[in-house]
């Protein structure tokens, strides 16, 4: 048959416009083939002649600088580059890491590899991207209305900032604060003579550099506070420092001009050597001599306020669109959940609108002001406490009203992921415990220590990792592994005890839960609520020298049995000793039923008529305290003592310490 017998005549059709009808051949259309080349010589077809040789050139690599993000992958650092992959991977072998194409690198080696290639590389952290609020917007001048000044009040530790702020606005805030130090930004608004200014408080102590930078960026005016029996101190220089960064006029308060050591020329000399010229010495800067606590000079203060806020800034806004203003604090509050501090700089803040804040989102539940009110809208230049947001933004970020609540999960959503980059990169895992931290230390080798720091709200947990950031020990690393707001928590817990890790609350303290938890898996948690003793703390255990620990020890107990009042010396209890001995000059508790009611020293003990050193115990003795007559039939005298003893190594517990 035909064609092997297997398969049916038929014609073949002709391709490329002909050929024999009894075999196929391609034809391919190079509109190039008979084009002449730049030498003279006739093209040749591409089935023709020899294949053509290899290219000699080598391409030329880029030289000029590179910026990337922290975090950024061996991938795109090697496209960020021009440089083939397998080179980076190479130079990381030989650094001693290997390296995928998907992981992130840190910034170290980003630097190392830029080194061996003889290239300049930039690294963009998160905290350098969006979060800045543009200085100038295209509204209309006939949008723009009259908006409150935002003063920040700035200076030293202990120089009456926070007692200044009270006596303006009377309220009450000092008392509030751990060792009189104010470690939170507060945002408050008073009326000046129709007028209203709003004011911020920004912490003295200088582990809260940043937030204090952060106040100044915010605001209009700073107002630095003085101490007129003190003079410039360092934080009084860093503040100075902070508000010409943030490029805002400064006005000048000197306190304490009641003190009998105060001396207001010479703070005004010190002042001047700092640029701060008096205007009465023929400078341009405002001063105004108040006393806080007596409240005078308060209203030549507000009054040279709303003169610069008048002749130097004229602050207006748009109140007519979607709002934003920076996140000035946040915290997690029990009840009310993510609660965030707001300071509008433009627009009206609605309940109702979706709402972004770095790598938090949410709708706007309830909005209220500085006097815990409740309101439907905030306008420009207004402080207000924000609910809705599915966890606290942080504190510096720029909030901003967007379009829907799609948008908003969106843009947190992008933020998060780049934050979380840059953590991958930045987080060392070691292995190391507390257990063998002393013993490495010993031997020489190099150990890291591992922190899951809580607080209360952003800014204090911000300054406690700045201020642990700083230390630096040939012999041991500081990791903060983790950081967050709100209690402790036992996935806190599991996290130190997976990382080797201890747990520093700062005025924060854990539930019960996690407390328990934390006693089954050996996890240790120390709770602050003054920065510079946790940050002494953390400093001694690097160098393995914890101070001695303060321990109580219960010694003995003793129930009243009878009363005897002496007119020259008060009320004697005739006591028996039902447990342990009672020693004379020891602390004691006064307990009845079951509650302490009082806590003071044994002033006298007596056996019978004769003085006693102590009584053991199923012996009856007659006890006198000091400063306390009110003493029952019945009640429990439980005496004990405070001993010191010392560490002798980093993981020793007080409790192990005073067994």
């Amino acid at each position: 048959m035909p064609n092997g017998g297997n398969r049916p005549n038929r014609p073949l059709r002709p391709r490329g416009g002909g050929g024999a009808a009894g075999r196929r051949r391609r034809v391919v259309i190079d509109n190039l083939a008979a084009r002449p080349r730049a030498d003279g010589r006739q093209s040749r077809g591409r089935n023709e002649g020899p294949p053509r040789e290899p290219r000699t050139t080598p391409p030329v690599q880029p030289t000029g600088p590179v910026t990337v993000e922290s975090g950024v992958t061996v991938r795109d650092f090697s496209q960020a580059l021009g440089v083939p992959m397998p080179e980076l991977i190479k130079i990381l072998m030989a650094l001693g890491q290997m390296r995928t194409a998907t992981q992130s690198l840190t910034d170290e080696e980003v630097e190392l590899i830029g080194s061996e290639l003889k290239r300049e590389v930039q690294i963009k952290h998160a905290s350098d991207e969006e979060g800045d609020e543009p200085e100038t917007y295209d509204d209309p001048e006939e949008a723009l209305v009259t908006r409150p000044p935002v003063v920040t009040i700035m200076g030293h530790v202990d120089h009456g900032k926070t007692t200044l702020l009270d006596a303006i606005r009377n309220a009450k805030v000092v008392a509030t604060e751990a060792g009189g130090i104010t470690q939170h930004i507060g945002a408050y608004q008073v009326n000046v003579d129709g007028r209203k200014v709003t004011f911020l408080d920004t912490p003295g102590h200088e582990a809260f550099t940043a937030m204090r930078a952060r106040g100044a960026k915010v605001t209009d005016i700073a107002v630095l506070v003085v101490a007129a029996d003190d003079g410039v101190m360092p934080q009084t220089k860093e503040s100075i420092s902070h508000a010409r960064a943030a490029d805002v006029p400064i006005v000048v308060a000197i306190n304490k001009i009641d003190l009998p050591g105060s001396n207001i020329d010479r703070v005004k000399a010190e002042l001047a050597q700092e640029g701060l010229q008096p205007e009465d010495w023929g400078g341009t800067t405002q001063f105004a001599e108040v006393s806080a606590k007596t409240q005078v000079g308060l209203d030549t203060l507000l009054e040279k306020i709303l003169l610069v806020a008048d002749l130097e800034l004229d602050p207006k806004a748009n109140p007519n669109t979607e709002a934003s203003g920076p996140i000035i604090e946040s915290r997690l509050d029990v009840g009310r959940g993510p609660v965030a501090t707001m300071l509008i700089h433009r627009g009206t803040l609605i309940v109702g609108d979706a709402i972004v804040a770095g790598d938090a989102h949410g709708r706007v539940k309830a909005l209220f002001n500085y006097k815990g009110e409740k309101i439907q809208k905030a306008l420009p230049g207004e402080p207000v406490e924000i609910l809705g947001f599915d966890k606290p933004p942080p504190a510096g970020e720029l909030g901003r009203v967007v379009e829907n609540d799609r948008l908003a999960r969106e843009l947190a959503t992008r933020r998060a992921e780049r934050l979380r980059r840059e953590q991958l990169a930045t987080q060392r895992t070691s292995g190391v415990s507390l257990e063998n931290l002393f013993e490495q230390m010993q031997t020489g080798e190099v150990a890291d220590l591992n922190l899951v720091v809580k607080g209360d709200v952003v800014g204090s947990v911000e300054a406690v990792v700045s201020e642990l950031s700083k230390f630096e020990h040939s012999e041991v690393r500081l990791n903060v592994i983790h950081q967050g707001v709100g209690a402790i928590t036992q996935n806190d817990i599991m996290l130190a005890s997976a990382s080797d890790a201890l747990i520093v609350g700062f005025n924060v303290r854990p539930n019960a839960e996690a407390r328990e938890l934390a006693l089954r898996e050996g996890v240790e948690i120390r709770s602050y609520n003054v920065i510079y003793q946790l940050t002494d703390d953390i400093e001694r255990a690097l160098v393995g020298k914890l101070a001695a620990v303060k321990t109580e020890e219960t010694i003995g107990e003793a129930e009243v049995r009878a009363l005897f009042k002496v007119s020259r010396l008060g009320t004697i209890a005739g006591c028996m000793v039902t447990h342990g001995v009672v020693r004379r000059n020891a602390d004691v508790r006064v307990i009845r039923d079951g509650t302490v009611i009082y806590t003071t020293t044994i002033g006298a003990l007596k056996r019978f008529k004769d003085d006693a050193r102590e009584v053991a115990e199923g012996f009856e003795c007659g006890i006198l305290l000091d400063g306390f007559n009110d003493v029952k039939e019945g009640d429990v005298l439980e005496a004990f003592e405070t001993r010191s003893v010392e560490r002798t190594s980093l993981d020793e517990a007080p409790s192990a310490a005073a067994s």
